[in-house]
């Protein structure tokens, strides 16, 4: 906990290199020796065609990958020689996501949803972690929708729920893959906003690939990647 309230960095890729199929005629190298540090309270957007490596890259940072070369450090704690039972603890406490597929349980409530990450986490549900849900989904404007089933709600509700449950472990970082894909354009704003409060408020880092040139433009630093290659980066004012 000390290196993270520390260290400025929160994720740090050093030439990593990601390869599918390997030994296979069918073998491609999709990372090409990435570098890449992403610092607390940072807001990235990643842009670049489609195929280029953009959601792999997450898929790596968000520990749902293993690099094939190179080393990967989250919140301090350098990660490629980890065994699976400590990424997953690593990724449930230090990373939330949020997809362009908002990928809630349709049969569970609003409330219930966001509840996952902490039952996953502690085994058990708790009143705490009720509470804690309710202030969350108080947060992201929908406090009356609690108890109505997900597959009730609207696709711009569906995923502010998602948002909330992405916070729900206080995570360092938030990894946001085309979170407004699917939205119209008042919806897409309402969700970046969201995303852009808790980057503010509590110092959380966000990376986020997006196709939307106007929403990357309205955030700190925009990372081009290109097949599978860093090729630009811009700090914006």
């Amino acid at each position: 906990m000390a290196e993270r309230e520390l260290d400025p960095v929160v994720v740090r890729l050093q030439q990593v290199r990601k390869i599918f199929n390997v030994g296979q005629p069918s073998e491609v190298e999709v990372l090409h020796g990435i570098d890449l540090e992403l610092r607390r309270s940072e807001f990235c957007a990643v842009v670049g065609p489609s195929g280029s490596g953009k959601s792999t890259l997450l898929n790596i940072v968000g520990l749902l990958d293993r690099p094939s070369s190179g080393q990967l450090s989250v919140v301090g704690q350098e990660t490629t020689q980890l065994d699976d039972a400590r990424l997953t603890r690593l990724r449930g406490r230090s990373i939330g996501f949020v997809f362009q597929y908002h990928h809630l349980i349709g049969a569970f409530t609003a409330l219930e949803n966001v509840m996952m990450p902490m039952l996953g986490d502690a085994g058990f549900p708790s009143r705490a972690m009720a509470e804690r849900a309710r202030e969350l989904l108080d947060s992201v404007g929908l406090s009356h929708r609690c108890d109505n089933l997900a597959l009730h709600l609207s696709g711009g509700e569906q995923q502010r729920v998602a948002v909330a449950r992405a916070l729900a472990m206080k995570p360092a970082v938030l990894l946001a893959d085309e979170p407004t894909g699917n939205l119209d354009t008042k919806s897409a704003d309402i969700v970046f906003e969201l995303l852009r409060q808790v980057n503010r408020a509590q110092q959380t880092a966000v990376l986020f690939v997006t196709h939307n040139a106007a929403l990357a433009k309205r955030c700190d630093r925009t990372i081009e990647v290109v097949d599978g290659a860093i090729v630009g980066a811009r700090e914006l004012a």
